[in-house]
């Protein structure tokens, strides 16, 4: 047997560096999804980087990505999540990656893609991890911990995951990051999770991925197939099932300042949480940040993981 390189050696080791976290199988996923007749045009897998959904927004606007194009990270160190807020992991922890899609539906209905992911993501995590998944809107994927997290004391929801859609080129960019076997030591908050915190019935980050993409692929081609209808693709429908801000009372934290109360009580038909206020008035709410609210319930979640891009 020939023996490596020295600089082979090196590469080699620092990629199995942790048993625990073996590297993504790049080759093995191709073969699983990037095949005639899928959405998925391409699979990437790099080493690390700043932001997956940057890199690959760029490679849009330069007109390098073809619809269906993934790339993942086993590391990302300029992660992005909603409203600018910064966000990374240790390597190989989770699943930090970005698809590239070209919705050929009305521009007004895009804003159902975060939400859609969110439906593919919570589905696919829940059948292949075998754990409780649910949506805070619009774009948080909590998990139910089965242990005490970083000493806040208390089981509960905690934000596993987190979803970021970016306009690029012709079309939008998703971002997707779930912290896969973090524990809860390397949490970056204590009110943050992971799915091995949450009593995964596996942490390999390979049967993960395939099943989210193919529940991603799903759900895009059923709310394109009814023209980005969220009601007749029963994406609507999907997403309050598994969302659980409705039914609570939150506090919204408007855009520009100020805030507002009530009961979560539907989803309207542009993906808006609607809030019953306490003058009787429903107010759809489309962009804030989401507190739930919580005088007797267990724990809610945080804002500090599993955020993409």
């Amino acid at each position: 047997m020939t023996p490596q390189p020295p600089e082979n050696r090196d590469k080699d080791a620092g990629r199995w560096s942790d048993l625990g976290r073996p590297p993504l199988n790049a080759t093995a996923l191709r073969r699983a999804l990037v095949r005639p007749g899928s959405l998925w045009t391409s699979l990437d897998v790099v080493p690390a980087t700043g932001s997956t959904n940057t890199d690959l927004a760029e490679r849009a606007a330069r007109g390098e990505a073809a619809e269906g194009a993934v790339l993942v990270a086993e590391e990302q160190s300029a992660g992005r999540g909603r409203l600018d807020r910064a966000w990374s992991a240790p390597p190989r922890s989770g699943l930090f990656f970005s698809v590239y899609l070209t919705p050929r539906v009305p521009v007004e209905r895009w804003g159902w893609l975060p939400l859609l992911a969110g439906v593919a993501t919570a589905t696919a995590v829940s059948r292949a991890a075998g754990i409780d998944t649910a949506l805070k809107w619009p774009n948080d994927l909590l998990v139910t911990s089965a242990e005490e997290s970083g000493g806040s004391g208390a089981a509960g929801e905690r934000k596993a995951g987190g979803i970021l859609a970016e306009r690029a080129g012709d079309g939008v960019v998703v971002g997707i990051g779930l912290n896969v076997s973090l524990t809860a030591a390397e949490l970056p908050v204590p009110t943050a999770g992971s799915l091995a915190l949450a009593g995964a019935r596996t942490t390999d980050r390979d049967p993960l991925l395939r099943a989210v993409l193919r529940a991603l692929e799903h759900w895009y081609g059923e709310w394109q197939t009814a023209d980005g209808d969220p009601a007749a693709s029963r994406l609507q429908e999907a997403y309050a099932a598994g969302c659980a801000t409705l039914g609570r009372s939150v506090r919204a934290e408007l855009p520009g300042g100020g805030d507002l109360t009530g009961e979560a009580v539907a989803i309207d038909g542009d993906g808006r949480l609607v809030l019953a206020t306490a003058d009787g008035v429903q107010q759809p709410v489309g962009a804030g940040d989401i507190i739930h609210l919580r005088p007797a319930p267990p724990a809610g979640p945080g804002d500090g993981a599993g955020h993409e891009g």
